[in-house]
């Protein structure tokens, strides 16, 4: 058997990183470039940042995607998880291949088409029941919810799928009821799943341009749309800021998220050891 050869992957694995993260790193230090053409260096400045700030349309595409964001988040972790939990451990049901299916279709079915149809579905609705009476944040949030639900599922039933039925079923023989045993055992054990499920919805929905455009209407401009408006005329040295901002939130949000799962996951290995030590007592 032939061994790989270690310097040659180390460089493999060097020209891969830099590949992704120089131009990252480049975003970074031309937004901190004076001179208004975004690939000239002229010398440090701070101008795009105090330019960010007094731009009003960015700022209110900003917070918008941020409401809409947050607000995917959570309603994705909460449908996709009960989503995910059925699948992993209710077996096969009477329809459960179309459950199946309609759980995974938007992973597949192009963003496009899934905007047009839910455009089409609103405007029927609208015409028909009178809501939605135009197209906006609600729209848009439906539409996200609609797309992430589908990753936190599959998230949550692979985690689910390992679990060891064995604490789950010691709660139930105790008298515990099959809710309580949700809340009490298993959510606890999946948190991390719901962590990761939850920053990537956020993500997904804070990066759709597709959905948005079409469900979007007068005064729901999120901030994809407004920097694909702009980034078409030219491209702008405040985006480079823009994006340097979110690159640090970002990184702040994975670190912190890392920091709780490997929390988690310490505690749960200390329980499991304490759980061992006793059962050998």
């Amino acid at each position: 058997m032939i061994k790989p050869n270690r310097t040659l992957q180390v460089v493999a694995l060097g020209i891969g990183f830099a590949f992704l993260y120089i131009p990252i790193l480049s975003l970074i230090v031309y937004s901190f470039n004076e001179s208004q053409l975004v690939t000239v260096w002229t010398r440090f400045s701070t101008r795009w940042y105090e330019a960010l700030v007094t731009d009003d349309e960015l700022i209110a595409a900003a917070w918008l995607s941020l409401r809409i964001g947050l607000m995917t988040a959570f309603a994705s972790v909460i449908i996709g998880t009960w989503a995910g939990f059925v699948l992993a451990r209710m077996g096969r049901f009477r329809g459960f291949t179309l459950y199946t299916g309609m759980i995974n279709a938007p992973l597949v079915i192009p963003e496009v088409i899934q905007g047009i149809s839910l455009l089409l579905l609103f405007i029927e609705m609208g015409k028909w029941l009178g809501w939605p009476e135009g197209r906006g944040i609600v729209t848009i949030w439906i539409g996200h919810v609609m797309l992430c639900i589908s990753y936190v599922a599959i998230i949550v039933q692979s985690r689910v799928r390992d679990l060891d039925p064995s604490l789950e079923e010691a709660a139930l023989d105790l008298g515990a009821t099959p809710l309580k045993v949700f809340f009490a055992i298993t959510l606890p054990l999946i948190s991390q799943a719901l962590v990761s499920g939850w920053l990537l919805s956020f993500t997904l929905s804070i990066d759709d341009l597709v959905l948005s455009a079409f469900l979007s209407g007068p005064g729901s401009t999120t901030l994809p749309l407004v920097v694909f408006s702009r980034v078409r005329l030219g491209l702008n040295p405040e985006m480079n800021a823009l994006a340097t901002l979110f690159i640090v939130v970002v990184t702040i949000g994975v670190i912190g998220a890392n920091h709780f799962m490997l929390r988690a996951e310490k505690r749960r290995m200390a329980e499991e050891r304490r759980m061992a030590e006793l059962e050998v007592a």
